[in-house]
Protein backbone atom coordinates (compact mmCIF):
# COMPACT_ATOMS: atom_id res chain seq x y z
CA UNK A 1 0.00 0.00 0.00
CA UNK A 2 2.63 2.32 0.87
CA UNK A 3 4.38 1.71 -2.73
CA UNK A 4 0.90 2.86 -4.19
CA UNK A 5 0.40 5.59 -1.80
CA UNK A 6 3.77 6.97 -1.72
CA UNK A 7 3.44 8.48 -5.75
CA UNK A 8 0.06 9.88 -4.67
CA UNK A 9 1.79 11.43 -1.58
CA UNK A 10 4.29 13.30 -3.08
CA UNK A 11 2.77 14.32 -6.32
CA UNK A 12 0.03 16.40 -4.23
CA UNK A 13 2.68 17.46 -2.09
CA UNK A 14 4.96 18.43 -5.05
CA UNK A 15 2.20 20.47 -6.43
CA UNK A 16 1.07 22.72 -3.66
CA UNK A 17 4.90 23.33 -3.12
CA UNK A 18 5.08 25.56 -6.28
CA UNK A 19 2.91 28.15 -5.19
CA UNK A 20 4.75 30.97 -3.80
CA UNK A 21 4.84 31.33 0.01
CA UNK A 22 2.76 34.25 0.01
CA UNK A 23 0.10 32.45 -1.17
CA UNK A 24 1.03 29.08 1.17
CA UNK A 25 0.85 31.70 4.24
CA UNK A 26 -2.55 32.89 3.30
CA UNK A 27 -3.71 28.69 3.77
CA UNK A 28 -1.61 28.41 6.37
CA UNK A 29 -3.96 31.07 7.98
CA UNK A 30 -6.82 29.21 7.38
CA UNK A 31 -5.30 26.27 8.67
CA UNK A 32 -4.54 27.63 11.81
CA UNK A 33 -8.64 28.71 12.20
CA UNK A 34 -9.30 24.88 11.60
CA UNK A 35 -6.35 23.46 14.01
CA UNK A 36 -7.05 25.77 16.94
CA UNK A 37 -10.51 26.83 16.60
CA UNK A 38 -12.11 24.49 15.42
CA UNK A 39 -10.07 20.42 15.40
CA UNK A 40 -8.29 22.12 18.59
CA UNK A 41 -5.41 19.87 17.89
CA UNK A 42 -3.15 18.79 20.81
CA UNK A 43 -4.48 21.78 23.00
CA UNK A 44 -5.13 20.30 26.42
CA UNK A 45 -1.24 19.07 26.21
CA UNK A 46 0.17 22.73 25.07
CA UNK A 47 -1.96 24.31 27.74
CA UNK A 48 -0.65 22.22 30.12
CA UNK A 49 3.36 22.14 28.55
CA UNK A 50 2.80 26.44 29.22
CA UNK A 51 1.21 26.50 32.43
CA UNK A 52 3.96 23.82 33.78
CA UNK A 53 6.63 25.66 31.93
CA UNK A 54 6.14 29.66 32.53
CA UNK A 55 4.58 29.30 35.59
CA UNK A 56 5.38 33.00 36.27
CA UNK A 57 3.00 33.85 33.75
CA UNK A 58 -0.74 35.14 33.86
CA UNK A 59 -3.39 33.32 31.89
CA UNK A 60 -3.18 36.17 29.53
CA UNK A 61 0.04 35.89 28.52
CA UNK A 62 -0.40 32.02 28.41
CA UNK A 63 -2.88 32.35 25.89
CA UNK A 64 -1.26 34.43 23.54
CA UNK A 65 1.75 32.22 23.56
CA UNK A 66 -0.59 29.47 22.40
CA UNK A 67 -1.93 31.54 19.96
CA UNK A 68 1.55 32.44 18.69
CA UNK A 69 2.70 28.69 18.46
CA UNK A 70 -0.55 27.85 16.57
CA UNK A 71 0.30 29.98 14.28
CA UNK A 72 3.80 29.31 13.47
CA UNK A 73 3.15 25.61 13.55
CA UNK A 74 0.67 26.03 10.67
CA UNK A 75 3.58 28.31 8.87
CA UNK A 76 6.14 25.48 9.56
CA UNK A 77 3.60 23.06 7.89
CA UNK A 78 3.43 25.40 4.42
CA UNK A 79 7.23 25.49 4.82
CA UNK A 80 8.28 22.48 5.04
CA UNK A 81 5.92 21.51 1.99
CA UNK A 82 7.60 24.52 0.21
CA UNK A 83 10.85 22.53 0.83
CA UNK A 84 9.51 20.10 -1.47
CA UNK A 85 10.45 22.42 -4.72
CA UNK A 86 11.67 25.20 -3.13
CA UNK A 87 15.24 25.97 -5.39
CA UNK A 88 18.82 26.51 -3.18
CA UNK A 89 18.66 30.22 -3.81
CA UNK A 90 15.53 30.71 -2.51
CA UNK A 91 16.30 28.62 0.36
CA UNK A 92 19.59 30.53 0.98
CA UNK A 93 18.08 33.71 1.42
CA UNK A 94 15.40 32.56 4.01
CA UNK A 95 17.68 30.32 6.08
CA UNK A 96 20.98 31.82 6.95
CA UNK A 97 23.45 30.21 8.61
CA UNK A 98 26.29 32.19 10.77
CA UNK A 99 29.26 30.60 12.06
CA UNK A 100 29.73 27.58 9.25
CA UNK A 101 32.63 28.40 8.39
CA UNK A 102 34.89 29.55 11.57
CA UNK A 103 32.85 25.48 12.39
CA UNK A 104 34.83 23.89 9.45
CA UNK A 105 37.96 25.38 10.44
CA UNK A 106 37.98 24.79 13.82
CA UNK A 107 37.72 21.19 13.18
CA UNK A 108 40.74 21.01 10.52
CA UNK A 109 42.41 23.30 12.89
CA UNK A 110 42.25 20.99 15.13
CA UNK A 111 42.06 17.75 13.67
CA UNK A 112 39.23 16.59 14.36
CA UNK A 113 37.15 13.86 12.31
CA UNK A 114 33.82 15.08 14.26
CA UNK A 115 31.24 18.07 14.85
CA UNK A 116 28.29 17.14 16.70
CA UNK A 117 25.46 20.03 16.74
CA UNK A 118 22.91 20.01 19.14
CA UNK A 119 19.53 20.87 17.21
CA UNK A 120 15.88 21.15 18.92
CA UNK A 121 12.45 21.21 17.42
CA UNK A 122 12.45 24.70 17.34
CA UNK A 123 11.86 27.17 14.78
CA UNK A 124 12.07 25.58 11.00
CA UNK A 125 14.36 22.28 12.06
CA UNK A 126 13.37 20.84 8.38
CA UNK A 127 15.08 24.08 7.00
CA UNK A 128 18.26 23.60 9.19
CA UNK A 129 18.75 20.15 7.05
CA UNK A 130 19.94 22.43 4.68
CA UNK A 131 23.06 22.99 6.49
CA UNK A 132 24.72 20.53 5.18
CA UNK A 133 25.16 22.29 1.67
CA UNK A 134 26.12 25.20 3.44
CA UNK A 135 29.10 22.68 5.37
CA UNK A 136 29.76 21.46 1.74
CA UNK A 137 30.89 24.82 0.25
CA UNK A 138 32.89 25.37 3.57
CA UNK A 139 34.63 21.83 3.28
CA UNK A 140 33.24 19.91 -0.03
CA UNK A 141 35.56 16.94 1.71
CA UNK A 142 33.44 17.04 4.42
CA UNK A 143 29.67 14.56 5.19
CA UNK A 144 26.86 16.65 6.30
CA UNK A 145 24.21 14.53 8.16
CA UNK A 146 21.89 14.10 10.49
CA UNK A 147 19.92 12.14 12.55
CA UNK A 148 16.11 10.92 12.67
CA UNK A 149 13.45 9.00 14.22
CA UNK A 150 11.75 7.00 11.74
CA UNK A 151 8.22 8.08 11.53
CA UNK A 152 5.47 5.20 11.61
CA UNK A 153 4.02 5.90 8.61
CA UNK A 154 6.31 4.58 5.66
CA UNK A 155 4.81 7.23 3.30
CA UNK A 156 5.45 10.07 5.24
CA UNK A 157 8.98 8.82 6.54
CA UNK A 158 9.60 8.09 3.08
CA UNK A 159 8.60 12.24 1.92
CA UNK A 160 10.65 13.84 4.72
CA UNK A 161 13.57 11.25 3.92
CA UNK A 162 13.28 13.01 0.86
CA UNK A 163 12.98 16.39 1.62
CA UNK A 164 15.88 16.51 4.31
CA UNK A 165 18.45 14.71 1.75
CA UNK A 166 17.41 17.44 -0.71
CA UNK A 167 20.48 20.05 -0.01
CA UNK A 168 23.44 16.90 0.46
CA UNK A 169 22.05 16.00 4.19
CA UNK A 170 22.61 12.37 4.76
CA UNK A 171 19.50 10.75 6.77
CA UNK A 172 20.88 8.38 9.79
CA UNK A 173 18.22 6.58 11.42
CA UNK A 174 18.66 6.68 15.01
CA UNK A 175 19.56 2.91 16.01
CA UNK A 176 22.06 3.51 13.36
CA UNK A 177 24.04 6.28 14.33
CA UNK A 178 26.79 4.76 16.06
CA UNK A 179 27.56 1.89 13.59
CA UNK A 180 27.60 5.01 10.51
CA UNK A 181 30.03 7.31 12.70
CA UNK A 182 32.30 4.19 13.55
CA UNK A 183 31.89 3.59 9.74
CA UNK A 184 33.05 7.03 8.77
CA UNK A 185 36.15 7.35 11.16
CA UNK A 186 37.49 3.99 9.81
CA UNK A 187 37.33 5.75 6.85
CA UNK A 188 39.03 8.61 8.18
CA UNK A 189 35.37 10.94 6.67
CA UNK A 190 35.60 14.20 8.37
CA UNK A 191 31.54 14.68 9.28
CA UNK A 192 29.27 16.65 10.33
CA UNK A 193 26.18 15.72 12.39
CA UNK A 194 23.34 17.07 13.86
CA UNK A 195 21.37 15.94 16.31
CA UNK A 196 17.65 16.83 17.34
CA UNK A 197 18.12 15.93 21.22
CA UNK A 198 15.15 17.56 22.29
CA UNK A 199 13.07 14.52 22.29
CA UNK A 200 11.48 11.82 25.54
CA UNK A 201 13.15 9.08 25.63
CA UNK A 202 11.41 5.60 26.55
CA UNK A 203 11.82 3.83 30.31
CA UNK A 204 14.24 1.74 28.76
CA UNK A 205 16.56 4.43 27.66
CA UNK A 206 16.40 6.79 30.28
CA UNK A 207 20.31 7.12 31.91
CA UNK A 208 19.67 11.23 33.24
CA UNK A 209 17.20 13.63 34.33
CA UNK A 210 18.06 17.25 34.19
CA UNK A 211 15.64 20.63 35.36
CA UNK A 212 14.61 21.67 32.34
CA UNK A 213 11.42 24.25 31.97
CA UNK A 214 10.64 23.89 35.95
CA UNK A 215 10.27 19.97 35.46
CA UNK A 216 12.63 17.25 35.79
CA UNK A 217 12.86 16.28 32.36
CA UNK A 218 14.29 12.98 30.87
CA UNK A 219 16.86 13.24 28.67
CA UNK A 220 18.95 11.42 25.72
CA UNK A 221 22.54 11.46 26.34
CA UNK A 222 23.53 10.10 23.21
CA UNK A 223 24.84 12.95 21.44
CA UNK A 224 27.49 13.53 24.64
CA UNK A 225 28.51 9.86 25.47
CA UNK A 226 28.97 9.24 21.27
CA UNK A 227 31.16 12.41 21.35
CA UNK A 228 33.47 11.45 24.29
CA UNK A 229 34.09 8.44 22.03
CA UNK A 230 34.70 10.01 18.98
CA UNK A 231 36.26 12.90 20.25
CA UNK A 232 34.18 15.16 18.87
CA UNK A 233 33.76 19.30 18.51
CA UNK A 234 30.48 20.07 20.41
CA UNK A 235 28.50 22.82 18.82
CA UNK A 236 24.91 24.53 19.70
CA UNK A 237 22.42 25.96 16.89
CA UNK A 238 20.63 28.98 17.79
CA UNK A 239 17.60 29.64 15.87
CA UNK A 240 15.78 32.70 15.63
CA UNK A 241 12.87 33.80 13.10
CA UNK A 242 13.94 37.10 12.09
CA UNK A 243 10.17 37.31 10.25
CA UNK A 244 7.50 34.85 8.74
CA UNK A 245 9.47 32.72 6.47
CA UNK A 246 12.88 33.91 6.79
CA UNK A 247 15.53 32.49 9.87
CA UNK A 248 18.83 32.82 10.75
CA UNK A 249 20.84 29.77 12.55
CA UNK A 250 23.74 30.47 14.40
CA UNK A 251 26.65 27.82 15.41
CA UNK A 252 28.29 28.21 18.64
CA UNK A 253 30.72 26.36 20.47
CA UNK A 254 29.51 24.82 23.50
CA UNK A 255 32.70 23.05 25.23
CA UNK A 256 36.70 23.31 24.62
CA UNK A 257 36.98 19.57 24.99
CA UNK A 258 33.96 17.33 25.48
CA UNK A 259 36.15 14.74 27.32
CA UNK A 260 37.37 16.50 30.04
CA UNK A 261 33.67 17.09 31.53
CA UNK A 262 32.03 15.26 33.73
CA UNK A 263 29.10 12.99 32.87
CA UNK A 264 26.00 14.50 31.94
CA UNK A 265 27.65 18.12 31.84
CA UNK A 266 27.34 18.57 28.50
CA UNK A 267 23.82 17.50 28.22
CA UNK A 268 22.85 19.78 31.22
CA UNK A 269 24.69 22.71 29.76
CA UNK A 270 22.31 22.06 26.07
CA UNK A 271 19.25 22.17 28.05
CA UNK A 272 20.17 24.86 29.56
CA UNK A 273 20.68 26.66 26.46
CA UNK A 274 17.31 25.60 24.88
CA UNK A 275 16.12 27.46 27.65
CA UNK A 276 17.50 30.45 27.29
CA UNK A 277 16.25 30.07 23.43
CA UNK A 278 12.81 29.09 23.86
CA UNK A 279 12.26 31.77 26.88
CA UNK A 280 13.39 34.62 24.50
CA UNK A 281 10.59 33.36 21.90
CA UNK A 282 8.14 30.56 23.39
CA UNK A 283 6.01 30.01 20.28
CA UNK A 284 8.58 28.86 18.28
CA UNK A 285 8.97 25.54 20.42
CA UNK A 286 7.01 22.20 19.42
CA UNK A 287 4.53 22.40 22.25
CA UNK A 288 2.44 19.82 21.45
CA UNK A 289 4.84 17.13 22.12
CA UNK A 290 4.01 15.00 25.41
CA UNK A 291 7.29 16.00 26.52
CA UNK A 292 6.76 15.28 30.22
CA UNK A 293 4.33 11.93 30.49
CA UNK A 294 7.18 10.02 31.75
CA UNK A 295 7.76 11.66 35.20
CA UNK A 296 10.50 11.71 37.69
CA UNK A 297 8.25 10.69 40.68
CA UNK A 298 7.23 7.11 38.54
CA UNK A 299 10.73 6.75 37.06
CA UNK A 300 11.62 6.03 40.62
CA UNK A 301 8.40 3.74 41.64
CA UNK A 302 9.49 1.60 38.40
CA UNK A 303 13.00 1.50 40.30
CA UNK A 304 11.85 0.55 43.56
CA UNK A 305 9.73 -2.21 42.38
CA UNK A 306 12.40 -3.64 40.86
CA UNK A 307 14.78 -3.21 43.15
CA UNK A 308 11.99 -5.73 45.00
CA UNK A 309 11.35 -7.53 42.90
CA UNK A 310 12.85 -11.62 43.31
CA UNK A 311 14.97 -12.57 40.75
CA UNK A 312 13.79 -16.29 39.34
CA UNK A 313 16.73 -18.45 37.33
CA UNK A 314 15.78 -20.99 35.20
Amino acid sequence: MAKIMYPVVYFGVWLCSLLPLRVLYLFADLMYVMVYRLVKYRRKVVRDNLEHSFPEKNKEELRRIEKEFYAFFCDYLVETIKLCSISDKELRRRMQFVGVEEMVKASEREGKLFVFIYLAHYGNWEWVSSLSARVREAGPDITGGHVYHPLRSKVFNRLFLYLRARFEGENIPMKETLRFIFRQRQAKKRTIIGFIADQNPKWSSIHHWTMFLHRMTPVFIGTERIGKQVDALIYYAQVERIRRGYYRCTLTRMVDDVCRYPDYEVTDRYFQLLEQTIQARPALWLWTHKRWKRTYEAYMERNAEAATTPHTSA
